[in-house]
């Protein structure tokens, strides 16, 4: 997962581009397919987990990794990815480049460059 992330994270950025520059947008379009099968050493699938809050006292929700992966594996990688990028006022627009799923089908087959 943390490989993963680790490559996709700079494509987002643009930082394989000769103009790279840290305040534009640059970067591309990731699209990463099999969201189901991603893979950790270790005991991470019980002992890793994300938080949310929803706003209100004694409103902290927890999940495992593992419960995560039945539910929104996608949720997994987008996670990894953000803490990855810098966190800045073009943080959420490099996200929303990236595009996640959890099996092979996809709308982006025709611009696939294998």
């Amino acid at each position: 997962m943390g490989r993963l992330a680790s490559e996709i994270a700079p494509l987002l950025m643009g930082k394989h581009r000769p103009v790279y520059s840290q305040h534009m947008l640059l970067g591309d379009h990731v699209v990463v397919i099999n969201a189901v099968n991603v893979k950790t050493t270790g005991r991470k699938e019980k002992q890793k987990i994300y938080y949310r809050h929803s706003g209100y006292p004694g409103g902290l929700k927890t999940k495992t990794l593992s419960e995560l992966k039945k539910e929104q594996p996608e949720k997994i990688i987008i996670h990894a990815v953000s803490g990855m990028l810098p966190h800045n006022k073009l943080h959420d627009r490099m996200l929303k480049n990236l595009h996640v799923y959890k099996d092979s089908r996809h709308p982006y087959t025709k611009q696939a460059s294998s």
